[in-house]
């Protein structure tokens, strides 16, 4: 069997990290972390918008992706964070994994430095060492793929995050791994309509999953492949969900987009 996208991702992820350790030490991120004082919460603005009703925007900062290829040739994650802002956004995701989507953890850090929006580290987490890096650029949310790792490895991460006060994404895409992603109470949950392996997208993957997790007590999210403001009144409607993460669709169109009409 061929090696598929996630594996070939997570491979070069733990080389990097492995060759990261023997020169940083974890302590040099503690000491960057107790010095920082503008971490945001997360998970409480989009709680809160639930509370209220309000839909909420998890809007995407990314130069480019394995699906799409090179979105921006002039690339400007501060720029584009500023758009977003302006535009109401809940939140924003940062991707930071940089062979693949040619990001970087300095761009979270500028973003944080010009606005005061929650930020989500969007990259493969499978070692603790990378929550205490994330946090120490100014990441307010970390995202775990449960299909890139074990069950305990996804445990150790969880609570390796709540330790540090930062919010989690717990991602899933497949019936089995909602089943899981339930044992996570405290973390939002996310399903991907992007499956990681082939990258094809299918936005009947929120339909199929939701069912197993609407009691969840926190947020669910609905993520990739929303195209349209009516898609996502549509998901709303039917599901109940109120967050999306979307990137592709918002980065295309930038200004005056009908998704951002949706925010208050």
């Amino acid at each position: 069997m061929s090696e598929n996208i996630l594996q070939k991702i997570i491979k070069k992820k733990r080389d990097k990290i492995d060759d990261l350790k023997k020169t940083i030490s974890i302590d040099l991120y503690k000491d960057k972390i107790s010095q920082n004082n503008n971490f945001l919460n997360f998970k409480e603005k989009i709680l809160n918008n639930c509370n209220n009703n309000k839909i909420s925007i998890i809007a995407e900062i990314k130069k480019a992706s394995p699906s799409a290829g090179i979105i921006f040739d002039d690339y400007n994650p501060v720029k584009i964070a500023n758009i977003y802002e302006s535009n109401n956004a809940t939140c924003l995701s940062v991707l930071t994994e940089e062979d693949y989507f040619y990001g970087n953890l300095k761009h979270i850090e500028q973003i944080k430095k010009n606005v005061n929006l929650p930020v989500l580290c969007k990259d493969f987490f499978i070692d603790s060492f990378q929550i205490y890096q994330a946090k120490s650029f100014g990441a307010d949310a970390i995202l775990i793929i449960l299909s890139a790792l074990d069950s305990d490895t996804a445990h150790i991460l969880y609570e390796e995050a709540l330790k540090l006060k930062m919010s989690v994404i717990i991602e899933v895409h497949t019936i089995n791994e909602a089943k899981d992603a339930l044992s996570f109470s405290n973390a939002l949950v996310g399903i991907n309509n992007r499956n990681l392996k082939t990258l094809k997208t299918d936005i009947n993957t929120t339909y199929d999953i939701y069912e197993i997790l609407k009691n969840h007590p926190s947020p669910l999210i609905s993520e990739s492949g929303i195209k349209t403001k009516d898609e996502l009144l549509e998901l709303n409607k039917k599901t109940k969900i109120k967050t999306f993460l979307i990137g592709e669709s918002l980065l295309k169109n930038l200004d005056k987009n009908p998704i951002f009409t949706l925010l208050g």
